[in-house]
């Protein structure tokens, strides 16, 4: 998970470099949220495991879930984006668009992904009657 904290600051590089750094860059980054997507998963799964066993509001347990899913719908999401990278620089056009819709989505997962860390630290437990 922790990719999608450097991804950010990976892709403002990647307007820096030259085509074949870009697409280079580009089908990195394709593999390694993949890989996220797969331990984003793994997380989703063992993490709701842990809900269950706990004592948690139902509330807090729905809000932690919906996150950990939008994050994982726009990680999948940014792979046509990242794709059209390679693609673009392999026919030789500008890929600056594409980049740019990349760069904003893993903002955007970077912020989910903020606030998901806030919510596990601080959770909210069920309160006793």
């Amino acid at each position: 998970m922790g990719f999608y904290i450097v991804l950010p600051i990976m892709l403002a590089g990647a307007s820096k470099a030259d085509g074949t750094g870009q697409a280079g860059l580009a089908k990195g980054l394709l593999s390694a949220n993949r890989i996220a997507q797969y331990f984003l998963v793994v997380q989703l799964l063992t993490g709701g495991y842990l809900m269950a066993q706990g004592e948690y509001a139902v509330v807090w347990m729905i809000i932690v879930t919906l996150l950990f899913l939008g994050i994982a719908a726009l990680g999948g999401i940014m792979t046509k984006p990242l794709k059209l990278v390679v693609q673009s620089i392999e026919a030789g056009q500008s890929a600056t668009a594409h980049i740019n819709k990349a760069k904003i989505m893993s903002m955007i997962i970077m912020v989910l992904f903020v606030v998901v860390i806030y919510l596990m630290v601080n959770p909210i437990y069920k309160v006793e009657v």
